[in-house]
């Protein structure tokens, strides 16, 4: 069942369009990420099913019900801002309960006991929201939003105020009440670790428009466009001419090097002479030393290039490559303690599985989402 739907939702103020008219449907009972960088237009997204915007054009439904016109107080809908909005001169059980003695119930103690288990707070009712730390005040917000029983939860960058080992923390705790609770929570965030590890379904916004929506995994493996693969964690990406696509696998040339790719991860349409990106994630890739080429396999794509810079980060190895193709290529290089770590200075060869290479349509800017393109 749909939980969300927004058909051909537009926000324009003045002369700016924050939001491009977009359908989206969020499926309930789903944990869903609106993803993307500041001004992309998540939060004016969420600010119009929250009702504290007003869509220039399209609708909004809550199941089959158009809620569009509604105020935001009549929808069955409750929002966490990242600053909590507790009241300081209320006790942790005060704060909880405010939703439901506004609603005129009286008999309250054991839904917040209930809601202040839940979000493993339990004993703690007593407490003023100063005498608490940064992740269980996050917590009595949630409580407050929760004991409403909303049927959508809304949740506007929730973990922004945390540092992060506690933001890591509550986003495995966010995922468990979400699926303890059941509600349909609608997470808006630029971190992108934070969309993959706690969402059953993200959608990617770049300029006002929704780029690609789908599964973590989808988006991560199988991206559509340069900004949702570079956005999405880090991706090699080198300019390639089509040299043939009569097989189930496209032939394409680089720098000299050819490549290969499943023709079902190119665009639909990829002519032989057209022009693409090829795209391999960096943890896709094996590295060796140039005089120890012949150890590649048989079949795997291959570039050639010099190692640029290495940092050592404890689980991996992060190394930049200068190549013919990229002058900077990422290879990630798990620590499994066999061999040596190569220097700068190395001359390589990076190989990895054919399966593993994407192509994306060359006319897109290549470094599109990129930390230098999206600042």
């Amino acid at each position: 069942m749909t939980a969300i739907t927004l058909s051909q939702v537009s926000k324009v103020y003045g002369d700016v369009t924050a939001v491009h008219p977009l359908d989206l449907t969020i499926p309930e009972g789903s944990f869903f990420a609106l993803l993307g960088a500041s001004g992309c237009g998540k939060t004016t997204t969420l600010r119009m099913i929250a009702g504290l915007e007003e869509p220039t054009t399209g609708r909004v439904l809550l199941g089959e019900q158009d809620i569009t016109a509604l105020p935001p107080h009549r929808r069955p809908v409750n929002t966490v801002f990242q600053n909590y909005a507790l009241f300081p001169h209320l006790s942790v059980h005060d704060n909880v309960a405010f939703g439901l003695r506004r609603r005129g119930i009286t008999s309250v103690t054991k839904q917040v006991e209930e809601m202040l288990e839940l979000v493993e707070l339990g004993g703690l009712g007593r407490r003023r929201p100063r005498q608490l730390s940064g992740g269980q005040q996050q917590r009595v917000a949630l409580a407050r939003a929760l004991i409403n029983r909303p049927s959508v939860l809304l949740l506007d960058e929730p973990l922004g105020a945390l540092d992060l080992k506690l933001r890591r923390q509550m986003q495995l705790e966010l995922k468990r009440i979400q699926t303890d609770v059941g509600i349909t929570f609608v997470h808006v965030t630029h971190d992108q670790e934070e969309a993959m590890t706690m969402a059953d379904s993200v959608a990617v916004m770049y300029g006002g428009r929704v780029e690609q929506q789908g599964a973590p995994a989808e988006l991560y493996e199988n991206p559509r466009s340069t900004f949702v693969a570079n956005f999405l964690g880090t991706s090699n990406l080198v300019r390639a001419d089509v040299e043939d696509t009569s097989g189930p696998e496209l032939t394409l040339t680089a720098a000299g090097s050819t490549l290969r790719l499943p023709a079902g991860r190119a665009p639909e349409g990829t002519a032989r002479g057209s022009a693409v990106f090829a795209g391999v994630r960096p943890e896709k890739i094996t590295m060796v030393a140039a005089d120890a080429a012949d150890t590649v396999p048989a079949g795997h794509n291959q570039l050639t290039g010099t190692i640029t810079d290495a940092g050592f980060l404890g689980v991996s190895t992060h190394y930049l490559v200068s190549s013919p193709a990229n002058p900077e290529l990422a290879v990630y290089a798990q620590n499994t303690g066999l061999g040596a770590r190569l220097t700068p200075g190395t001359d390589v060869v990076l190989h990895w599985q054919p399966e593993h290479t994407f192509a994306l349509d060359a006319s897109q800017a290549i470094d599109a989402g990129t930390e230098e393109a999206t600042v």
